[in-house]
């Protein structure tokens, strides 16, 4: 295959996914990002990626790819074109999307705010102390 890529990542939003009711296909999109370091500086640039996926792998995303989890994704590199409306004049635009073909979950699942708060189990010491005597 010529056209791999191969990046590791945060994924910067939550999976969103579209059914397409006339032939039950599914697309889920999220966006990857990816910490560029220059070997000059001490700049780290941060770069965003748009990714697309389709029916089983798109089902996989969604039940395992969330905000802010680590994950090295592969796939081909595409160009997606559109118009956007610039001062009342269409112009035609691309921008670059991975089509996702694997990926691979890295590091522990983040946390979120309820798992971060301090759990609570109801007893005092001094009832827990009486318990014990």
């Amino acid at each position: 295959m010529n056209n791999q890529v191969t990046l590791c990542g945060h994924v910067g939003k939550e999976p969103q996914a579209t059914k397409f009711e006339d032939t039950g296909n599914q697309v889920v999109k999220f966006s990857l990002a990816v910490k560029e370091f220059s070997a000059n500086t001490d700049q780290v640039k941060t770069l965003w990626f748009d990714v697309d996926c389709w029916n089983g792998l798109a089902e996989r995303v969604l039940e395992t790819v969330t905000k802010g989890r680590e994950v090295v994704i592969s796939g081909r590199l595409s160009l997606n074109s559109y118009t956007k409306e610039v001062n009342g004049v269409k112009v035609p635009m691309t921008k670059p999307v991975i089509k996702l073909t694997g990926f691979h979950l890295c590091g522990p699942k983040p946390r979120t705010e309820e798992e971060t708060q301090p759990v609570s189990k109801g007893f005092k010491l001094d009832t827990l102390a009486s318990v014990r005597a």
